[in-house]
């Protein structure tokens, strides 16, 4: 035929030239032969994510390209993105009804096998989609990363661009483009590039993985790793735990758990000896978890999936008999108490000695005070103080680490609008056979005076002790003439030889706080003012119920500005134009965390 069929002319040709046919007989110049399989498409066995392909709609010749492909000879079809779309739609099509419009040739082949490491990168450019995370060279060589929201064509392209959602406030629009809405975003967030100009986000991309998804579907985040790995600190601590997707990865109120973990682990090693301690099953089980996969990885990669954590919660609920462990909220100091009392049978890290009773031991220490009308912003120091006073308490020994809960009814009350971090925490007077400073003089104390605690007039701290001498003059006082001094108890060295009274002080190294029931962390990571950061394990999310957490580690130097502030300024201080994350150091704070250096080596 010449191009015309029952006197309908569809083409011009030679005669005898011409011939009507099915598309999906058609092979494009170069395609290899067709293979014995019964396929009525000889290309449909190698259709792929990202092939340019043409079908028929009606009897228009369309272009596109494959998203998704179900290579299946009989039933097989193929979901394909049009060029011209602009709503991101996907068409269904037949498997037997497209034609590639681009195919390798044998000697496109020779060429992949001569260049691997090419033809990876190009696969995994190719296996890019919706939802990828990326990178992309973004002005003067600097990377920029985000989150694929849209892909397609756009007016006046020739390529297929993507539209991209950044992590920061590096795009120029909030996903559209010349008055047409294509994805959704924060403004100064949404970028439009050439898809060719994406790869693979590498800070999530293994050798096996891509493209990368939310990493708790990573296979890396699954593989343990063994050994002792040293908490982190100055730099180091930056470079593997600041950024989104660092920390640990909260999921279905795992907040206070991923918050106490991250405090006591991320930078601190003052109880790495319950990851080590001799154990027994289940218990060896829970402990090889949380060694291996939450503190390891937490500290070699700076990430720790909420697969990880809810595989540790899972074992928690079959060794407490409580179902509620993997789905609902608990307070720190519950999970503290299970995994270090029942689970791993640690040491009480605190031992209490009230006159007259036996030492009690305990994990924790919640503060009880009556409140004061002067104490309207008081510090750690002093909350500290006032309850072992008001509770008769002192300290049998120094503790490695002293984790104090704040004054609360409740989550929601507050006993105090602000609480100012102690980042020095000084348990001399707390201790009950330590020698003391007389308050007065300074030389070494020889009675305490429980009645003193109020006054003023004899020193700023409540805790009252005095030498001898100093003790007869103070009480001679007609207002303190019917106070009961008591006895101190003084180590024989300080009493044959006078002696400097050495201060027994605790670094602080973390703070939990808690706001509308959810659990933050701050973390000290190095020794300068500003070294701290913060980290929230749902700062952001990613797709609706099906979607996840992203964990945040942000740094927060402005913190040190407040706590280096007079007590003044703190007490006229608006909460709400506090810079940073500030407000929920000293406005949210629930547990403090303190540490010795120096007991730690002996715990």
């Amino acid at each position: 035929m010449d191009g015309t069929y029952k006197g309908v002319t569809f083409f011009k040709c030679k005669k005898n030239s011409g011939l009507l046919l099915p598309f999906n007989k058609v092979i494009f110049s170069g395609a290899p032969p067709s293979d014995d399989t019964g396929s009525t498409n000889p290309q449909s066995g190698s259709v792929n994510r990202g092939d340019k392909v043409s079908y028929f709609v009606e009897d228009s010749l369309k272009r596109g390209i494959v998203v998704f492909s179900s290579n299946q000879s009989a039933t097989g079809f193929v979901e394909v993105l049009p060029e011209e779309t602009t709503s991101g739609d996907l068409l269904k099509i037949p498997l037997d009804s497209i034609v590639k419009e681009e195919v390798t040739t044998s000697d496109d082949q020779s060429l992949v096998q001569d260049g691997k490491s090419a033809s990876n990168e190009e696969q995994r450019k190719a296996d890019l989609e919706v939802d990828s995370l990326v990178q992309i060279r973004y002005k003067e060589g600097e990377l920029a990363f985000g989150i694929i929201r849209w892909l397609g064509y756009m007016p006046q392209k020739e390529d297929v661009m993507a539209g991209v959602e950044l992590e920061e406030d590096k795009g120029c629009n909030d996903g559209s483009w010349c008055g047409q809405r294509y994805f959704f975003c924060p403004p100064r967030r949404g970028l439009f590039v050439k898809l060719k100009a994406c790869q693979p986000d590498t800070r999530f991309l293994s050798s096996g993985d891509f493209p990368p998804k939310s990493p708790k579907h990573s296979k890396d985040d699954d593989r343990r790793v063994p050994g002792k790995v040293p908490p982190l600190q100055g730099a180091a601590a930056v470079d593997i735990l600041e950024g989104d997707m660092k920390g640990i990865q909260g999921h279905c109120n795992s907040c206070y758990m991923d918050a106490a973990l991250f405090s006591l682990f991320s930078c601190s090693s003052v109880l790495d000896s319950l990851l080590f301690k001799p154990s027994t099953l289940p218990d060896g089980k829970i402990q090889e978890t949380l060694r291996e996969k939450i503190v390891n990885p937490l500290r070699k990669n700076g990430f720790v999936s909420a697969d990880s954590v809810m595989t540790l919660r899972c074992q928690l609920k079959e060794e407490s008999q409580c179902p509620s462990f993997t789905t609902s909220e608990k307070d720190p100091e519950e999970f503290l108490n299970l995994i270090m009392h029942r689970i791993l049978g640690a040491d009480p890290l605190l031992k209490l000695q009230c006159e007259g009773q036996r030492v009690q031991e305990c994990y924790c220490y919640q503060i009880f005070i009556e409140k004061q009308q002067e104490m309207t912003v008081p510090n750690v120091q002093q909350l500290l103080e006032q309850s072992f006073h008001h509770s008769g308490l002192k300290l049998a020994e120094v503790p490695s680490c002293f984790i104090i809960q704040m004054p609360r009814f409740g989550k929601e009350y507050k006993m105090f609008s602000k609480i100012v971090p102690s980042l020095e925490l000084d348990i001399t007077d707390l201790l009950s056979d330590g020698p003391r400073e007389c308050v007065v003089c300074g030389n070494l104390a020889t009675h305490e005076c429980a009645e003193c605690f109020k006054d003023v007039i004899l020193s700023d701290h409540g805790l009252k002790q005095y030498c001898l001498v100093c003790c007869k003059q103070v009480h001679s006082h007609r207002k303190r003439k019917g106070h009961r001094p008591v006895p101190l108890k003084i180590p024989e060295g300080f009493l044959k030889t006078p002696n400097k009274i050495p201060r027994e002080t605790l670094e602080l190294f973390a703070v939990l706080s808690i706001e509308t029931s959810h659990y933050v962390s701050f973390v000290k990571y190095g020794t300068e003012k500003g070294s701290w950061m913060f980290f929230d394990s749902m700062a952001d999310r990613f797709g609706g119920e099906d979607g996840y957490n992203i964990p945040r580690v942000a740094l927060c130097p402005e913190v040190a500005t407040y706590l280096a502030a007079p007590l003044s300024d703190l007490m006229n201080q608006n909460p709400r134009e506090m810079k940073g994350v500030a407000k929920r150091l000293f406005c949210d704070a629930y547990m403090y965390m303190y540490q010795s250096k120096r007991m730690a080596l002996y715990k």
